[in-house]
């Protein structure tokens, strides 16, 4: 666990931390999407510590619902990369900001015509026309829930309702490419990026997971100068941007690790605990009173 050698320009250290912002896959769990004792103890220490714990994913709500028990989360949960926040009790939408369905469309044509396989993501259902597609096995495994077989997403009441559409692929070059091609052709209308090395996310220019960081700011009444976030994609780049102490886990590349101020060692080393004792928990401001 190394200060980045190319980290962001301001590298200075907020004085107390309130609020650790945490992604899911690829920081929090395991690449076998399990919880670790050590991660369940980091979060716990926090909690005793008066420091907030939140979650942010690229997952819809209901594949949030056992971590969020297992960890006792009691803050707003950011879904779909923030496309959608829910209250961790019942997964209530508090706020959402849907992909416009022209944009989908133009989303779905342009993947379409890369041959990439599609997801669609609604509040309540996630639908796929391929069930044996690539990573579609995956997908069940870690939110736990089946998807919804379609011929189109152009049904009425489901294509104004997405909230996330996911290019899927095992050509991982040709989904990067696709990444800066579709980027540059909705430009300031989606937010367009790779949650995983295999999945290409667009959402509603609003939902990323900075907007997340702000939204959390706002509802719990935590200053975003006293929030910390911890990520490894490149979609977690607008959280780690948005908060005041940024940590980039070990296995997180090259981008993510240079808009950090720290790098920790990875998912599969227990990064995360080792980022929340190092860094996190000196800051509680309990500490910092003492």
């Amino acid at each position: 666990m190394t200060l980045s050698d190319a980290g962001r320009t301001d590298q200075s250290v907020p004085s107390a931390i309130a609020l650790l912002v945490s992604d899911v896959d690829g920081t929090l769990v395991t690449d076998n999407k399990q919880l670790t004792a050590s991660a369940v103890q980091a979060v716990c220490s926090l909690s005793e510590a008066g420091i907030a714990f939140a979650i942010t994913s690229s997952r819809p709500p209901i594949g949030l619902r056992t971590l969020i028990a297992s960890l006792g989360i009691t803050t707003p949960v950011g879904a779909f990369n923030g496309g959608l926040i829910v209250s961790p009790e019942q997964l209530k939408p508090i706020q959402g900001n849907p992909l416009p369905a022209d944009i989908a469309r133009r989303a779905i044509a342009f993947l379409a015509s890369r041959r990439i396989d599609i997801w669609f993501d609604t509040d309540r259902e996630w639908l796929v026309l391929d069930r044996n597609g690539p990573y579609v096995d995956l997908e069940i495994r870690t939110i736990e829930s089946p998807p919804v077989l379609v011929k189109t997403f152009e049904h009425p009441g489901t294509i104004d309702r997405c909230y996330k559409i996911v290019g899927v692929s095992r050509d991982f070059d040709a989904l990067a490419q696709c990444e800066r091609d579709l980027s540059g052709e909705l430009g300031p209308n989606a937010t367009v990026n790779r949650s995983q090395l295999y999945y290409l996310d667009i959402t509603h220019p609003e939902a990323n997971k900075g907007y997340v960081v702000r939204a959390l700011s706002r509802l719990l009444s935590i200053p975003t100068h006293a929030i910390a976030a911890i990520g490894d994609g490149r979609n977690d780049m607008a959280m780690i941007d948005t908060s005041a102490l940024a940590i980039a886990m070990g296995n997180a590349d090259h981008e993510v690790k240079a808009r950090a101020q720290f790098v920790t060692a990875s998912n599969e080393q227990d990064g995360l605990a080792a980022a929340v004792k190092q860094w996190v928990l000196p800051l509680a401001p309990a500490r910092q009173r003492g």
